[in-house]
């Protein structure tokens, strides 16, 4: 008997492919209710109706060296999973970014007359330009989320609709700051800095003590400075919590949060960000930063001999050229931050200059991106 309702297979990475994932999932669903979602996502996938095949935590991995260590079961996860699709065509796959996972399998099924949609265009922009042309044997379609992306696959003849960033449709274009200083209990005169030091738990690892002497240091020249520090995960809380015990820091004017990274990014003054979504997210909050990251040497010499541009900060890429300091590996020094941390802040036509460029960022990322993205993806059902 033949199949009635309609199946779209998808695979996200991490986090930020699940958010992304959803929102196209809920769009899809809108426009045809008949189809049926099964592949590999986290809670918000799952939350709109995803079958689960393999957890998702498995793919959530960063950095050569880390990647490394878990590469053997990351093959046998993709491996089982191509074979499944293969043995049961879907509809339609769609890749929700990972691309080192993704375009493999995309591969594989597109040769077998599975149309194959890859949502999140790869950094070729950036580094590894000629991975394009095995995008052009993988993909179907390309759905890219930067206006500057889609002339790369035009010029190389592969199907390409720009469809904005999601995040720019959820997000005020006009945060009400003084609102949400006021439900922090933010007192009158103090200056507020955001301090993001990622979601991963290697990533809080690496920055921790950095952050928290960086904020030592800001205190030293203004001591009516205040530190808001979300942090995604019980255990990434933990992590930050251990080392200011053993730095004895206990006492420094220091919140932890349990998440609300965007309500300390739109009441803060000044954010540090670790390089990643959060930076975009800190300017369509319209909130000063300062990007920074740590990563592994031998990962950090890799990217940096591939690397095409001089910055790796969302904000700057977007903008085609520095707009907010990046400070970066062994330039991530908490003297270094703390004295760009305090430049910014109290530069208030830099602040300005900041928050007209994030504005036009904004408008132009906004684009009713789920809508736009289920669109495109239909015509293949």
């Amino acid at each position: 008997m033949a199949r009635q309702d309609k199946v779209i297979a998808m695979v996200a990475g991490e986090a930020s492919g699940d958010l992304l994932g959803s929102h196209l999932m809920r769009a899809i669903k809108q426009a045809r209710p008949d189809v049926r979602f099964i592949g590999i996502g986290g809670p918000k996938m799952q939350s709109e109706g995803m079958e689960i095949l393999f957890p998702m935590e498995k793919l959530a991995v960063n950095g050569y060296v880390e990647v490394l260590m878990h590469l053997r079961e990351i093959f046998s996860i993709r491996s089982k999973l191509r074979r499944e699709l293969i043995a049961d065509p879907p509809d339609l796959f769609i890749g929700v970014d990972a691309p080192d996972f993704n375009l493999g399998l995309e591969l594989a099924l597109k040769r077998r007359g599975i149309p194959v949609v890859h949502y999140v265009s790869p950094s070729i922009w950036a580094w590894r330009a000629k991975r394009i042309h095995k995008i052009k044997r993988a993909v179907t379609h390309m759905l890219t989320l930067f206006p500057f992306e889609a002339p790369l696959y035009e010029k190389a003849g592969i199907p390409v609709t720009y469809v904005g960033h999601p995040l720019a449709d959820l997000f005020p274009e006009t945060p009400d700051r003084a609102a949400m200083r006021e439900q922090m209990r933010i007192q009158e005169g103090e200056t507020v800095f955001a301090f993001l030091p990622g979601s991963r738990q290697g990533e809080v690892r690496r920055l921790a003590r950095t952050y928290i002497e960086t904020a030592r240091l800001i205190l030293q020249k203004m001591p009516k400075a205040r530190f808001l520090v979300p942090l995604a995960s019980r255990e990434t809380r933990t992590i930050f919590e251990e080392e200011q015990w053993r730095m004895e820091a206990q006492q420094l004017p220091m919140s932890l949060l349990f998440g609300h990274a965007h309500d300390a990014m739109i009441a803060a003054d000044c954010a540090l960000v670790a390089s990643g979504t959060a930076t975009l997210e800190a300017a369509l909050l319209k909130c000063p930063m300062v990007i920074t990251y740590k990563v592994p040497r031998l990962t950090y010499r890799m990217v940096k001999r591939r690397a095409y541009l001089p910055y790796v900060g969302l904000p700057n890429i977007l903008a085609g050229k520095f707009v907010v300091p990046e400070l970066l590996q062994d330039d991530a020094t908490p003297e270094n931050l703390a004295q760009a941390l305090l430049n910014l802040v109290s530069n208030k036509q830099a602040v300005a200059g900041l928050k007209k460029t994030f504005s036009d960022m904004h408008a132009a990322l906004k684009q009713d991106t789920a809508s736009k993205a289920a669109q495109a993806v239909l015509q293949y059902l």
